[in-house]
Parts: C-alpha cells; structure tokens; sequence
C-alpha cells in the first residue's frame, strides 16, 4: 500500500501538542486545527483550554486508551463522509506513550491518508541535553508500575548497549533510580524534570549522585548510558571476570550473575569459586 499523503483526500491528522509552554505550538498545527471539521482527544477538558488559547472552536470528541476500539469507527465514519479529521494527545505526539496507535493502524488500512505534524515530544529534548551518546538509542518508554515486572524489564535491558530512554512518575522516579543502581550498575545518567515549563531541571552525573537530589515530584524523562560493549574472555580468572564488572559500576553479586550468564553456569559456581580465588 502506498499512501500520497498530499492528495488532497480526507486525511487523519497526527497533531503534536505543548508538553509545558504553549508558545510551542507550531503554526501548521494551528492552521491544521482550524481546517479539520472535528478534533479527536485523549481528554476533551485539556484540549478544549489549548484551543481557546489560540481561539479555534471545533468539535471535540473523546478518544482514550479505554474507548478506543470504539472511537476509531467514529473517527472512519468522518473521513468516509469527506471530512478530514484531528487527533491529539494532552501532551506531546500523539502515539508516543500515549493513545492512537490502533486507530492509525485501522484507518490506514481501510485506505485513508494519516499525516503527522511534527512537534512537541519530551524525550528529543532530554536526549540533546543528556550529554550521553545521542544514537543509537532505544525508546523504552514507561516501565510498569509493579515492581517485581519492572525490575524484570530493567534485567532484560541492562545488556543493551544502546543509550536508554524511560518516562517515569514521581511517585517512582526515587525506586526506579535505586533499581536501575542495582541492575545496571552505576551509569551516567541525564533526569529531565519538568521540560520547557518554568522549573525545568536537568540532573546529570553517575545514578548514585543524582537519586539523593531529585524530587518526587515533576514529570520526568531519564536517559541512561547503554552497556558498555565487552568482549566475554573465557580465558581470564572468574575472579578478574568478576572485577571487572565491579569496576564498571555493578555490585558484588550483579557482577557474580552475569560472569554466570556470559559462561552458561549456575551463579552458585561463579560464587564459590570468586570467594576461594579471593582467599
């Protein structure tokens, strides 16, 4: 399938929303909110401000993660009658941690035109200011809110030698901090708190130097240095192959668990045999 998306035929508009300033908005995406016949929104209440703030009155109808399945028929159903339409999220781009995603997919497979604006996203912003290796990097997004599956997320990630980069919720930013400390090892770290609002922050060190100065409160974008590539040396100690995770940041027994998954052996062998070559 191929998509013109400039053809003049009704189209569904992906339209990027301030994340903090209003002043963000871009003149196209006004232009474009003013042109559609209808504006579909995670939260009507939060959208209707942003459009009174630029002096666009349109219809809003509600589009969210729990009415979706049902909304994106709504959104079908005007474009079939020839009306181009608009989806925003609260903030940011939509899709991007936020709903849309199965409407994108349904309407470009029954044949219409999606477009997306470019615009407001938090994580672009974080990640040139980090001062960490900008590419490759992997959008990882929110973590789950259980701890037991986060810290299993954070175990599957803490091999990937790409820059990484999480939203998170003050209420966990501190927990998550502790468990990244835990499993990645103490790594450089950029904490955008707040962007483009008037008390943005930004916390750069080693995790173990920041998690005592951010607070809990905020919206917050961390980035956090990939692993750094190692060749695995089947021919060195267990206990130089041990210590030299240590020195990379991972404590004694993170360091013991993956020394026995780099040579396929139960962590009790790498244990025992790390504290008799210790002796």
């Amino acid at each position: 399938m191929i998509q013109n998306s400039y053809n003049d035929s009704p189209t569904l508009y992906l339209i990027s929303t301030p994340i903090g300033n209003l002043e963000d908005m871009t003149y196209r995406s006004v232009k474009i909110l003013n042109e559609v016949s209808v504006v579909f929104s995670e939260d009507t209440r939060v959208t209707l401000n942003l459009l009174t703030h630029y002096g666009i009155n349109k219809k809003l109808i509600a589009l969210h993660e729990h009415n979706e399945d049902t909304a994106k028929e709504k959104v079908l159903d005007y474009l079939k009658n020839g009306d181009s339409v608009a989806l925003v999220t609260d903030r940011g781009t939509p899709i991007i941690s936020d709903p849309g995603y199965k409407t994108v997919k349904y309407i470009s497979d029954n044949g219409y035109n999606v477009v997306a604006l470019p615009g407001a996203t938090a994580f672009v912003p974080a990640l040139i200011t980090s001062g960490i290796a900008p590419q490759p990097f992997l959008f990882y997004g929110f973590l789950d809110s259980k701890d037991s599956i986060r810290k299993k997320e954070l175990e599957l990630l803490s091999d990937e030698v790409e820059t990484m980069i999480f939203y998170e919720a003050p209420h966990r930013i501190i927990k998550t901090l502790n468990m990244m400390l835990d499993i990645f090892g103490d790594r450089d770290i950029s904490i955008s708190r707040e962007i483009t609002k008037k008390f943005e922050t930004i916390y750069r060190g080693k995790i173990s130097n920041v998690i005592n100065l951010v607070p809990e409160k905020g919206e917050f974008v961390i980035v956090v240095n990939g692993m750094k590539e190692r060749k695995i040396d089947d021919t060195i100690s267990v206990h130089n192959a041990v210590n030299n995770y240590i020195s990379a940041g991972f404590d004694v027994m993170a360091s013991i668990k993956k020394v026995a998954k780099d040579r396929g052996l139960a962590k009790n062998v790498i244990y025992k045999e790390y504290h008799r070559e210790d002796k």
